[in-house]
């Protein structure tokens, strides 16, 4: 462990525009004491790189709290650019799918939770807690999965094994403390989080790294620690400092546990019998109520998990009785990944850090929505005796929980709302783009021919490279839309219909366009509608009788969290020319190709038709000097 290691930041630009201002007075805000600041800029103005440089100059670890996976993954990939010497890690949900315990009362239906972990974000994760506590310089992007229980940072710490070239130590006790660490022994699948004998050497597979260890043994002494490729054996030499490895005279190595939570022999005994005794209380205030059946289902189900805890030290939802392992008391917050950072502060720092909101504006109220959702299904589950009362302890945090464990907060959006103003006052600006981009020009159509007058504008900017963006307000139209643009057949007959109705024609167009300077994206008011903003447009365009046919893909939440980068970087190679998604293309999406964006339903009531979330989207197309915003509106 090191506490030398500075933030230092790579990138061959400089501050420009409003940048070098906004940099300049958030880092005196914070060198101040001040607790909240909120950084206004309008979308492609720079942000991302405004909030590397707060970094480089405070020299603070870093929480980036960012509202869905696909934003943190971009994120994320900027940061590990910015910061290549130090610690960046990503920490977001690693369930591909997850549905959660529940029970219906209406319709006697019980749900039995329901998980597939994506192993690759499981490793980021345990990456992220192990840089934590390791490392001064570390940068975490994380979604709002980091306001959930993950177990104590000390009992975690706690469970580090170091081992050193030329220590004694047998073979066996080795063993031993890997399967403390909770490491499986494995004779075929070597995985993360597996290890395997190989003669005189045994081979560890961090759960952390996409490295392994191989520590060559004779009789009771480590001879060699060496990193080889899992899959062939063969020795690597790592680039840079591994997660949780120090370089010393000794080589000495350190290997953190398997998983997140980790229970010593102590706390297992005491609580388990804080658990048997919660239980026969509980069992009394259900026959007592009369509920009999509900007592003999909780009764089952919880002797069975202590069973399993008893002999094998871990239960499939062993976090809901992780208030019992925690020591906390009832009611007591959980422990969470900013939980870390506090441990990492004390460690390295002066005991504080910094946190950053990305689209705040969002990301706030998903904070401050966690607790109550995650209250309500659980009450169900208790009341009709499938957990114990000390399941609503494995919760997020509230929303005043995480403003009290949080320190020095900087809140950014192009949209900021009453919550973020209201805490930090007069807002930091920064609205000229380092570009020199103005706005993207923005029009309003009908809705009738709405698609054929899509396909055509997709069509039109295909044939120069350009890129689209669409939304739409679900899943299955996106779906739908997707199949319907890569059927040549039907794209064809549209194009044909399309040259058959404009064929000789001078089209007077009624289509207008955004047209005053001084009402720019981020202050106009949506749905506000006077002449005097519009001019006429001609939008008639020349198709190509042998016209490429667009390569279209759809995104949203039921894509695999790290396939969605995928899918918005093939967007950005040429693989797709169009990709057609819900939510997930509204914020803080870096898209230079894009210069359409399309919004089908803009008029339609709600959230994903808000103001703030029409200009957020639009935003999208503010990156091109041609950039171009098209709502389907007919109110």
């Amino acid at each position: 462990m090191t506490n030398d290691l500075k933030f230092k930041l790579h990138s061959p630009f400089t501050p420009t525009g409003d940048q070098p201002e906004a940099i300049k007075q958030l880092v005196a805000g914070l060198e101040q004491g001040k607790e909240h600041q909120t950084l206004l800029g309008v979308t492609g103005s720079g942000k991302t790189f405004t909030m590397a440089n707060v970094i480089e100059k405070v020299q603070k670890p870093t929480l980036i709290l960012a509202h869905n996976k696909t934003l943190a993954a971009q994120l994320y990939q900027e940061f590990r650019d910015f910061f290549p010497e130090n610690a960046v890690s990503y920490f977001v949900s690693y369930y591909d799918y997850y549905q959660p315990e529940a029970y219906i009362p209406t319709t006697d239906t019980y749900i039995e939770k329901e998980a597939t972990i994506n192993d690759e974000i499981d490793k980021l994760r345990l990456a992220s807690t192990t840089n934590l506590l390791t490392r001064p310089d570390s940068i975490v992007i994380a979604s709002v999965s980091c306001i959930y229980n993950l177990g104590s940072p000390v009992e975690y710490g706690k469970y580090m094994l170091r081992i050193a070239e030329g220590e004694v130590i047998s073979r066996e006790t080795l063993l031993m403390q890997l399967t403390n660490l909770q490491y499986e022994r494995s004779t075929t699948d070597f995985r993360r989080g597996t290890y395997r004998l190989r003669g005189d050497s045994i081979q560890i597979w961090p759960a952390y790294e996409d490295k392994g260890l191989r520590i060559d043994m004779f009789e009771n002494t480590i001879e060699n620690i060496s990193w080889i490729d899992p899959i062939s054996g063969k020795r690597v030499v790592p680039s840079n400092l591994a997660a949780g490895q120090t370089h010393t005279a000794e080589k000495e190595f350190i290997i953190f546990p398997a998983k997140h939570y980790m229970i010593n022999e102590k706390s297992q005994k005491e609580g388990m019998i804080e658990i048997k005794a919660d239980l026969d209380a509980r069992l009394h205030e259900l026959r007592t109520q009369g509920k009999i059946i509900e007592a003999h289902r909780l009764e089952q189900k919880v002797n069975y998990d202590l069973d399993m805890i008893r002999e094998f030290g871990f239960v499939n939802g062993i976090e809901n009785y992780s208030r019992y392992f925690d020591g906390r008391q009832p009611g007591d917050a959980p422990y969470t990944l900013i939980d870390y950072f506090i441990e990492n502060a004390k460690e390295f720092g002066d005991g504080s850090f910094l946190t950053i909101v990305d689209e705040s504006h969002i990301s706030l109220p998903q904070v401050r929505g966690m607790h109550n959702g995650d209250r309500a299904r659980k009450q169900n589950l208790i009341e009709y005796g499938f957990r114990l009362p000390s399941a609503l302890d494995n919760r997020p945090l509230t929303f005043e929980e995480f403003a009290e464990r949080t320190d020095k907060m900087v809140y950014v959006s192009a949209t900021p709302e009453k919550l973020e103003l209201s805490l930090s006052g007069e807002p930091v600006e920064q609205l000229i783009r380092p570009t020199g981009l103005i706005d993207p020009n923005i029009e309003l159509r009908s809705t009738e021919d709405q698609i054929e007058d899509l396909v055509i504008e997709i069509i039109a900017r295909k044939q120069i490279g350009q890129r689209t963006l669409v939304t739409t307000l679900t899943k299955k139209m996106a779906e739908a839309l997707t199949e319907y643009l890569n059927d040549t057949a039907k794209i064809d007959a549209l194009v044909a219909s399309w040259r058959k109705k404009h064929i000789n024609k001078n089209i007077d167009n009624e289509h207008t366009i955004w047209s005053d300077p001084e009402l720019p994206i981020n202050q106009m008011e949506i749905g506000f509608i006077d002449s005097k903003y519009y001019n006429h447009l001609d939008t008639s365009h020349e198709i190509p009788e042998n016209f490429e046919y667009p390569k279209v893909a759809y995104l949203h939440s039921d894509i695999e969290t790290l396939e969605r980068s995928d899918i918005l970087d093939d967007l950005r190679r040429g693989v797709y020319d169009v990709v057609i998604g819900i939510n997930l293309l509204r914020e803080g999406l870096d898209l230079p190709e894009v210069t359409l964006v399309a919004i089908l339903d803009a008029d339609k009531e709600g959230f994903l038709r808000s103001r703030t979330s029409l200009i957020q989207t639009m935003g999208r197309a503010a990156r091109h000097v041609e950039g171009h915003a098209i709502l389907y509106a007919d109110d």
